[in-house]
């Protein structure tokens, strides 16, 4: 058992050694034993040496691509990848592994990859959401093709949170072209809110905000069926409280239109 260690630990630093390299020696190895190769980047990964793992399940790939143990290796470089926090390796990784097996019962995990390695990258809402959108997509992608699954169950709950996040960069948006009086460019960020993330933790401000946006307006019609569409669905939130004071300073009250936008989408 010793000697076996000792035969895993030079082979770690030969490799290790090797990805130093460039110029000639960038492609050249020291060709070893396919279960070798394998058991070692397993016992780096299992030693939490991710980065080493990830390297050294490559090699396994590298030196016996046509291998059963090839196409474990691809997806265990991209877990490593993931592990290292190293995500957009981990997503190059399960990518290719998709293309080259698609029908492979590894599958499930690798489109699973992809989602939470975007997932971690989300931002704060100051921020580009690109990697938000990627992750909702991909985590949508998860549900919608492997929907009996637990990794469908785990996308599930982390799109709830992905919209909400998505929902919040709108909002932030939306107040900062309030602030600005651009009205009419911050509806469309309220309305978005409201169309596309209904569910989300947001959705009674957004709907307030419209009521604020159109008061400015003087679109007293819209202003009054969004504070209905906030009383009724929303009847003890503050936000309804504060539009409701809104259009009672101007002699308005909440008011259903069924020519509004939001009747369609809230009907009474």
């Amino acid at each position: 058992m010793a000697m076996k260690r000792l035969k895993l630990a030079c082979l770690a630093g030969c490799l290790v050694a090797l990805s130093a390299c460039g110029g000639k020696d960038e492609d050249t190895y020291i060709a070893r034993d396919v279960e070798v190769l394998y058991n070692l980047a397993q016992d780096r990964l299992d030693r939490k040496q991710y980065r080493q793992a990830a390297a050294i399940f490559d090699e396994t790939e590298r030196q016996h691509p046509y291998s059963v143990w090839a196409r474990r290796a691809q997806l265990m470089a991209a877990y490593s990848n993931y592990m290292a926090n190293k995500y957009d390796d981990a997503v190059l990784a399960a990518q290719r592994f998709l293309q080259l097996h698609p029908g492979n019962r590894g599958a499930p995990y690798a489109y699973y990859l992809i989602a939470v390695s975007y997932y971690e990258q989300i931002s704060d809402v100051g921020r580009d959401q690109d990697q938000t959108q990627k992750a909702l997509d991909s985590l949508t992608e998860v549900v919608r093709r492997f929907p009996d699954t637990d990794y469908a169950r785990d996308a599930k709950l982390k799109i709830d949170l992905t919209r909400d996040h998505l929902a919040g960069k709108d909002m932030e948006v939306g107040r900062f072209y309030m602030q600005r009086k651009e009205y009419l460019s911050a509806v469309i960020r309220f309305r978005n809110v409201v169309e596309n993330f209904q569910t989300t933790s947001h959705t009674p401000e957004a709907l307030h905000r419209l009521v604020e946006c159109y008061l400015a307006l003087g679109i007293y019609p819209e202003a009054q069926m969004a504070a209905a569409v906030l009383g009724h669905n929303f009847p003890g939130n503050k936000w309804y409280r504060y539009s409701y004071a809104l259009l009672n300073n101007q002699s308005l009250e909440p008011e259903v239109h069924e020519g509004s936008w939001l009747s369609k989408l809230w009907p009474f």
